[in-house]
């Protein structure tokens, strides 16, 4: 696989993660815009590859029975809508690390427009289901990657 057949990629600036999304008329419905649901897909595609490039291995830690993140609350707030073919970012960023879990801020945008925001708490879960300690290695990495004025 050349680097130009990658699949798409987001990427920090500081620390926050920026990913690009391309509406396509998959995501929209009859009336031409995208489907509440699909804004839940963009970020939960942000939200893995956050964790990707920030060096957690989320398929690593399934595979040797260390469990998954699943979301634990979430709490959205549309604004406006994305249309066939919008040019998207989805901006994430953590704004509180807990011991299972950490919390993500993350707008959808057209430009300067905010279409979406949400507030997303994932926990990591063992394979029996419940809640269980991150890795300290992860959430020092998580600690590197809260918001400036989270830091306090």
């Amino acid at each position: 696989m050349t680097p130009e057949d990658q699949p798409t990629t987001g990427r920090f600036a500081g620390a926050e993660h920026r990913y690009p999304v391309r509406v396509y008329f998959e995501d929209t419905d009859l009336s031409g815009v995208v489907y509440h649901a699909n804004y839940l897909r963009f970020m939960e595609r942000a939200r893995s590859d956050m964790l990707r490039l920030a060096g957690i291995d989320q398929r690593a830690a399934f595979a040797a029975g260390e469990g998954a993140y699943a979301v634990a609350d979430l709490r959205i707030r549309f604004a406006a809508p994305a249309r066939l073919d919008d040019a998207l970012v989805v901006v994430s960023g953590l704004t509180a690390v807990r011991a299972a879990g950490v919390v993500i801020q993350q707008r959808v945008m057209r430009g300067a427009l905010l279409l979406t925001e949400a507030s997303v708490t994932a926990a990591l879960v063992a394979p029996g289901g419940r809640a269980k300690r991150q890795p300290e290695a992860w959430t020092a990495i998580f600690r590197t990657l809260l918001a400036p004025e989270e830091l306090q």
